[in-house]
């Protein structure tokens, strides 16, 4: 029993820290970090993605495909107010590191925080009730990630449904996107 407990102990231990090291890499911008905080610890356990494998979390983020073009929409919530939506309605986020056109958000960054993306050579989406400017960028990974007003644009891997707007204020560097 007494080892059963702390089996269970270090488990917990052990995803915390996983979680820690979540949070550092997705709100550091690749700095410097400082001692993890209580803030820290909470912008962690909620940056974790859910049950489903990263690579999983990932390819469920919705993208403008081939042919298909996407249309993002502006949404209102009571505690976020306006901000731009995509595919099936859901939240997109903007990570105050990331410079115009040019993403921040890389690695297990990304598994958490799926960019916005289009199919090579394909266009930026529009957007309904929004009047910035759309366009794309090649990401360091390959892929094209559409910005709105040079402000790469993301979703959250614990959003999962339209109208969530968990990551907003996340590690005090991600909001929603505000049109």
């Amino acid at each position: 029993m007494l080892s059963s407990i702390r089996t269970t102990n270090f488990s917990r231990a052990s995803g915390l820290v996983a979680a820690l090291l979540v949070a550092a890499a997705c709100s550091s911008g690749g700095g410097a970090s400082s001692a993890p905080t209580a803030a820290a610890s909470t912008a962690a356990e909620s940056m974790a993605p859910s049950a489903a494998p990263a690579s999983e979390a990932a390819s469920e983020a919705p993208s403008a495909a081939a042919g298909g073009a996407l249309t993002l929409t502006v949404a209102t919530s009571a505690t976020a107010g306006k901000y731009l939506a995509g595919a099936d309605g859901k939240t997109l986020y903007v990570f105050s590191p990331d410079t115009p056109n040019k993403s921040a958000c890389t690695g297990s960054c990304s598994t958490n925080w799926p960019p916005l993306t289009v199919a090579a050579g394909g266009s930026a989406p529009t957007a309904t009730g929004a009047t910035g400017t759309l366009a794309t960028f090649a990401r360091d990974d390959g892929t094209t990630q559409v910005s709105y007003n040079g402000k790469p644009l993301y979703y959250f891997a614990n959003d999962k449904a339209a109208g969530d707007t968990n990551g907003q204020g996340v590690a005090g560097k991600w909001t929603v996107a505000a049109p």
